[in-house]
């Protein structure tokens, strides 16, 4: 039985509702309040609250919050929709709601990694550095042998390049470390022979090296290189060899020139020169000095870097005394000032972290020490938890995390703050038992490289585009399903996991972990009563399961074979699983008397030339079947007999066989076997002929019950190519073919029960509604080539989308969609994206209001439409602009019954009907009149002419300003002459006042127009709005009354 975890409905965060939710205001004494009267005896006989009395005697009793508020929490605890909660249904809510807060702040700070990647092997001995380029964006590896490694951003081998020396040879070569130089496009490599050479990666001339330094003093095993993104020019390359010494070389000039140039050398850049040591101590070349320190005593220096922000250079060793050396010049001397922090058992490697200040040492003891490099006398804080020694450790700088990863394969990630390890990874690495390895993170990219000898992996962090993305599920999601009866959405993920969501508000409610074991769920379905689930799997198993996690009955599809379920059929007495087979795997439900179950068979046999991969059902017998070869076969359920078969050949043209040309023996072609939808995703652009005409989904179109029969469609399918077809199995023929979605490879598709609008998903994750009511309803003699109506094309998805479905709540139709970024999103038919599921704020479906309705009168173009969703701009209506071709291509017939998503009550008045038949018969002149009426007053602004202003004549005063008392009567009369002020610009007028010269000509007309319409259209509107300006007259609220 799989893992059950019932999760309640938790409360809407701040960025849903702008106020904080009641259950979180709620204190401690709050609680107690609530449990003693959970607790009365008065309630222990009822066994708890029913909604209304919870409401009353809550607010009553513990006085935070409003009666609405209580009303919410009780919804919210109620799940099973009883009517009654009790104290045990409160705390288990309260304590499962805090779980999910811990868990959803979990995810945010603990990292999510991608599969382990294992990088192909190029190299023949250990990876000695791992390094990324900026310029161009890739990354470099080094072997022990001298084979460089370059990579590509998308880490694919670009070329590889054999370093070579004069006078070692090749098979005695032996690389200890290398280290970029990016403001010089250089690198500097370091060899047992006691030389440093700076070459530059040059395509046609592979290794070209330029400096070569000989006479060190020892063999310098680990180097770093800092420059000055300001001046390039400064520079210092710090050395650790194994004699203990920490050896600097800082450039002044490095854009120019590394080192100097003699006079005699010949000025060909591309012939090597050799430099001594001894050269660069004793000051002979001006353009860059030496600086070092031998504390650590002839141990091996193990990590070397400089920090710009302290101005220190840093070292370790492998001994318990002067473990941690900081060297600093002061006032520009010639020798170094230290400090040293002594370490037991001494250390491997270390990071600094220059905005936490703070310095991180991988212990030979275990323990991962932090450090402020201010105080050495010991550590700010010691992280245990490994068991082995810590080979390497590195700080993910804005996270403030630390990775630290040890000899027996363990990698930790630890919380710097808190001092606590956060997240453990290991078991997955490759086995051995002796290797060499090296860590290195590329933060901006998020790739973490760990060699194993020659063997690089990778492990990357799941993209984050800059924000926190809202997941679904923790993987990829394949199905999901919507169940009516209880108002629930169910959908599956590749690890495996069921999880139960309330379509009203979003919530998780339930979740069923491990329902296969590790195996991939692929596909689901629903009995008819929707009281079981059956998931299919890539172990070849249909499990059969309650609402409560039970498993009842395991149907062995796959015949104890790894097969690929591409989708359950219930029906009333089978149940059909299809997928990897060509002919299909049927169960008889009466024989779901035992727990394993074994197949039936199938009396039809093998009609498909490829595997099946869909199939559709018709009541009351008629079963449809799609193959990956582009084949349909029509059957008869109840015989399991084949009617009809057709497909298209290679000029896309129907092929129909008869049933006796059927029953002839089928020969293999030897293709491919289909590969899941999802597979595309990786290379959707780089899919071949074969899989053109390839059936991914199929369904009948239900509501269509006699148009098959007058030769519309009744079928329609889709799959390779971005086609969706149109068929009539009646007389098999196609009747419509388009491409829905161009360049991305396969597509699926879902029907509404209406039959009303199609949706289609593709593998870049766009989503396409169709209105396909008045599509296909007549035989044509070619095949359509045109496309329905497009009502809204977006993208709710970051990656292919896997699966597809509708539901209806509280009159609203709404989309369901799946994919491999891990969500399942909302979207309402007129594709606006509603929500995610497992996001933090939940909606509302019994408070929505769509935005626009299909038969609304302002529709946009689909152009505009995206223009709104990036711009959040609404564009103007310009007046005159032609019609939506949406509205154009949508009519609405006006007998026929109204759609069930949207009711229409005007339609049935008497008046309604009075209006349509004037609307009939007025035809023309009331669509002007409609035009009329929709015009917004933006558009009368845009349409003005402004210029400017002329000069203003000497105007005579206002008469309403010469003669009061005939404007405003006794009221001026009660009022004193001297609050009388007339305004100083009005003062200045002298001119006669006429209202034409305020406005625009074409304004004054557009209302004369209107108002001489109005007045035939509506007289009676007239005459109201004559009595009100009557009234209000004599009122003396106004002067004048303007319709």
């Amino acid at each position: 039985m799989a893992t059950t975890r019932d999760r309640p409905l938790t409360a809407d965060s701040g960025a849903a509702r702008s106020l904080e939710q009641l259950e979180n205001r709620l204190t401690i004494h709050d609680y107690r309040k609530m449990q003693e009267l959970f607790m009365s005896p008065e309630l222990n006989e009822n066994m708890g609250l029913k909604r209304e009395d919870f409401v009353e005697k809550m607010s009553a009793v513990v006085r935070r919050g409003t009666k609405e508020e209580y009303g919410e929490l009780f919804d919210k605890i109620d799940l099973a929709r009883d009517g009654l909660i009790d104290w045990n249904k409160l705390t288990s809510f309260v304590l499962l709601e805090l779980y999910e807060t811990d868990e959803r702040a979990k995810r945010l700070v603990i990292p999510q990694w991608k599969d382990l990647h294992l990088l192909p092997l190029i190299h023949k001995d250990a990876v000695q550095n791992v390094t990324s380029l900026k310029s161009p964006i890739g990354y470099l590896t080094v072997g022990r042998s001298g084979l460089i490694g370059i990579w590509g951003e998308s880490l694919k081998l670009q070329r590889t390049l054999q370093i070579t020396t004069e006078g070692v040879k090749p098979k005695d070569l032996w690389v200890t470390c290398l280290v970029v130089l990016p403001n010089v496009n250089k690198v500097a490599v370091a060899f047992t022979s006691k030389e440093i050479y700076f070459a530059e990666l040059n395509s046609k001339q592979g290794f070209s090296c330029q400096y070569k330094l000989q006479g060190l003093e020892g063999t310098v095993i680990c180097m770093d290189y800092w420059y000055n993104p300001h001046d390039g020019n400064e520079a210092i390359l710090t050395l650790g060899d194994v004699c203990g010494q920490v050896q600097a070389i800082a450039f002044n000039t490095a854009l120019i020139s590394l080192f100097e140039r003699p006079s005699s050398s010949p000025e060909d850049e591309n012939v090597t020169m050799t430099i001594k040591w001894q050269e660069l101590v004793s000051g002979y070349h001006k353009c860059c000095c030496i600086l070092r320190h031998k504390l650590h005593d002839k141990e091996w220096v193990r990590q070397v870097a400089y920090s710009s922000s302290l101005d220190v250079f840093m070292s370790v060793t492998t001994s318990s005394t002067n473990t941690l050396v900081l060297a600093w010049r002061e006032m520009l001397s010639p020798h170094l000032t230290m400090t040293t922090c002594h370490i037991p058992h001494g250390v491997n490697a270390f990071d600094f972290h220059a905005k936490l200040n703070l310095i991180a040492t991988a212990g030979i003891n275990r323990r991962v020490c932090l450090w402020n490099p201010y105080v050495t006398s010991k550590p700010a804080g010691v992280l245990e938890g490994h068991s082995d020694s810590v080979m390497a450790v590195q700080f993910i700088t804005e996270r403030k995390l630390l990775f630290s990863f040890s000899k027996d394969k363990v990698l930790r990630i630890w919380d710097i703050q808190h001092q606590l390890c956060i997240q453990r990874i290991s078991g997955s690495f490759p086995k051995s038992l002796d290797f060499h390895s090296v860590l290195y993170f590329d933060e901006p990219h998020g790739r973490l490289f760990i060699s194993f000898n020659n063997q690089l992996t990778l492990l990357e962090l799941e993209q984050d585009s800059g924000k926190s993305r809202i997941t679904s599920h923790r993987k990829a999601v394949t199905c999901i399903l919507y169940n009516s009866v209880f108002k629930q959405v169910i959908s599956s993920d590749t690890g495996s996991t069921v999880i139960f969501w309330l379509l009203d508000t979003g919530q998780k409610i339930k979740e069923f972990t491990g329902c296969h074991g590790n195996a991939e769920i692929s596909t689901m379905a629903l009995d008819g009563t929707q009281t079981r689930l059956f998931t299919g799997s890539t172990d070849g198993t249909v499990k059969v399961w309650d609402f409560n996690g039970h498993c009842h009955h395991k149907l062995n599809a796959g015949r104890d074979q790894t097969v690929e379920i591409s989708q359950i059929l219930v029906l009333s007495r089978t149940v059909l699983v299809l997928g990897w087979d060509r002919m299909i795997t049927v169960f008889r439900l009466s024989n779901l008397t035992q727990f394993l179950v074994q197949p039936s068979e199938w009396k039809g046999g093998a009609q498909h030339q490829d595997d099946i991969l869909c199939a559709a059902f018709l009541p009351p017998q008629t079963l449809v079947t799609g193959s990956s070869g582009g084949e349909i076969v029509v059957w008869n359920n109840s015989t399991e007999t084949a009617r009809i078969k057709l497909h298209l050949n290679a000029g896309s043209q129907l092929k129909t066989d008869s049933d006796s040309q059927m029953q002839q023996k089928v020969t293999p072609t030897g293709g491919l076997s289909f590969r899941r939808h999802t597979q595309f995703a990786t290379n959707y652009t780089n899919f071949d002929s074969e899989n053109c005409n390839t059936i991914a989904r199929v369904s009948f179109l239900d509501a269509r019950k006699n148009v098959s029969v007058t030769g519309g469609a009744n079928l329609v399918t889709c799959g390779g190519a971005g086609c969706v077809r149109f068929w009539n199995t009646h007389r098999s023929r196609l009747l419509a073919e388009f491409e829905a979605h161009s360049g991305v490879g396969s597509v699926i598709m879902t029907l509404d029960q209406r039959s009303q609008y199609l949706i289609t998903g593709d593998l870049a994750g766009w989503l396409k509604i169709w209105h396909i009511e008045d599509y296909c309803l007549a035989l044509e003699e070619i095949p359509i080539t045109e496309p329905p109506p497009l009502i809204r094309a977006l993208q709710p998805h970051d990656d292919c989308i896997t699966d597809l479905a509708t539901c209806i709540q509280n009159s609203h139709l709404f989309v369901l969609s799946s994919s491999a970024d891990c969500s399942v999103a909302l979207t309402d038919i007129s594709g606006i994206p509603f929500g995610v599921f497992g996001q933090e704020g939940h909606w509302r479906i019994g408070n929505y209001v769509p935005i626009s309705s299909f038969r609304g009168e302002n529709k946009y173009k689909i152009e505009e439409e995206n223009d709104i969703k990036k711009n959040k701009s609404v564009p103007f209506v310009e007046e005159g602009a032609p019609a939506n071709p949406v509205e154009q291509a949508v009519p609405v017939a006006e007998d026929k019954e109204d759609s069930a998503y949207v009711v229409n009550v005007w339609d049935n008045t008497i008046l309604g009907k009075k209006y349509k038949e004037e609307k009939t018969r007025k035809g023309r002149k009331y669509t002007l009149l409609k035009k009329a009426t929709r015009i917004k007053p933006i558009v009368v602004f845009r349409s003005l002419n402004i210029e400017a202003l002329k000069e203003t004549t000497e105007m005579n005063k206002l008469n309403f300003l010469l003669h009061p008392d005939k404007y405003f009567g006794e009221k001026l009369a009660e009022k004193s002459s001297e609050d009388l002020k007339p305004p100083t610009l009005s003062a200045t007028l002298k001119a006669a006042f006429d209202e034409k010269n305020l406005f625009p000509k074409e304004i004054l007309d557009r209302e004369k127009k209107f108002k001489a319409t109005v007045d035939r259209f509506c007289p009676a509107l007239t005459e109201t709005g004559k009595r009100s300006g009557t009234i209000n007259s004599r009122k003396g609220s106004c002067v004048t009354f303007q319709t």
